[in-house]
């Protein structure tokens, strides 16, 4: 089905309800209109506002090769999609001197407009402030700046200049995407995937030492109770503690390349003291250490004692590092 079907189906957020139509018809008819695999999964669902998740769906089709999960990623993490009560949301500006659910710039917001005609339902003229307006504006803006040319990463950079955002944006659209979280894990992939998808969810969590987790009374994690917990999401039971975990590999040979859910260590051999998840584009999720939450980070640092990485789902694992 064209894009212009889908866009004209979808339409504004008043026409069709995306929790209605997989409640009343089923996921088969939303795979035909959204796109095999590309659909919104329970967890998108349930988090994302209904208007809001129709106009990423109704969005993203007005740029070849754009998923609607990166728009709404981009909206969880800026905004939670326009729900945060920060400054510069509903009126005003950040301490950056963005606004709207979409946090423009609003130079940036004024050049997009300029350059293209936004569809009819937002704000006369058009307002960063309006989330229909800000969720097309933004498709347009990762198209022009890399979506266009089949440079997802690049597209995402421009949109906030740091690695650790286009890390972040990523795992929460993975978390979005129907491909995730459809019941029991059936390959490394799928088990890889879902313990990121584990451990993004715990992000800002305190670390605890010796901590596992709400799920098991404790308000936070320490980095090998959090790796633990991530792979048991999967049923891939690890051992406790980041030792024991490095040693019960399987070792990622050296000069072998990381892909998402290999856990990295550090330390020596005797005396690992550390782990991590990798997430891809040099990034982890981690629980540092005292005073700090669980955050994502750059797996390697200058002066770093990075030991080596395992690989838990298994040596099979088809996702490439992007």
């Amino acid at each position: 089905m064209g894009s212009r079907l889908k866009l004209a189906l979808i339409g504004a957020a008043a026409v069709i309800s995306i929790p209605a139509i997989i409640g009343a018809i089923g996921n088969g008819l939303v795979t035909a209109l959204f796109g095999g695999d590309d659909q919104p999964n329970q967890q998108a669902i349930t988090d994302i506002p209904t208007d809001y998740l129709n106009l990423y769906l109704a969005a993203a089709p007005t740029c070849p090769d754009l998923s609607w999960s990166i728009l709404a990623a981009i909206g969880k993490i800026e905004t939670d999609h326009g729900r945060s009560q920060l400054p510069g949301v509903k009126d005003g500006e950040n301490n950056k001197g963005a606004g709207g659910p979409m946090q423009f710039l609003a130079a940036t917001f004024n050049s997009v407009t300029a350059r293209h005609t936004l569809p009819p339902g937002g704000a006369i003229p058009p307002s960063r402030y309006n989330p229909h307006d800000a969720v097309f504006a933004a498709a347009h803006l990762l198209c022009d700046n890399g979506i266009n040319r089949g440079d997802l990463d690049a597209a995402i950079y421009s949109y906030n200049h740091a690695d650790w955002y286009v890390a972040q944006v990523l795992a929460q659209a993975q978390t979005y995407s129907s491909t995730i979280g459809r019941g029991a894990n059936t390959s490394p992939a799928a088990a890889a995937q879902q313990a990121i998808n584990y451990a993004t969810g715990q992000l800002g969590l305190p670390y605890q030492w010796g901590g596992n987790g709400p799920d098991a009374g404790d308000a936070g994690f320490d980095c090998s109770g959090l790796t633990a917990a991530a792979y048991a999401s999967t049923g891939i039971t690890l051992p406790r503690t980041a030792a024991t975990q490095y040693r019960a590999g399987p070792r990622v040979p050296d000069g072998e390349p990381l892909i998402p859910g290999d856990l990295v260590f550090y330390g020596t051999p005797a005396r690992i003291h550390h782990v991590g998840l990798y997430i891809g584009h040099g990034q982890m999720i981690h629980a540092p250490d005292f005073g700090q939450t669980i955050k994502i980070a750059s797996y390697r640092w200058r002066g770093d004692d990075y030991m080596g990485a395992s690989r838990p789902a298994g040596q099979d694992i088809l996702v490439a590092q992007r």
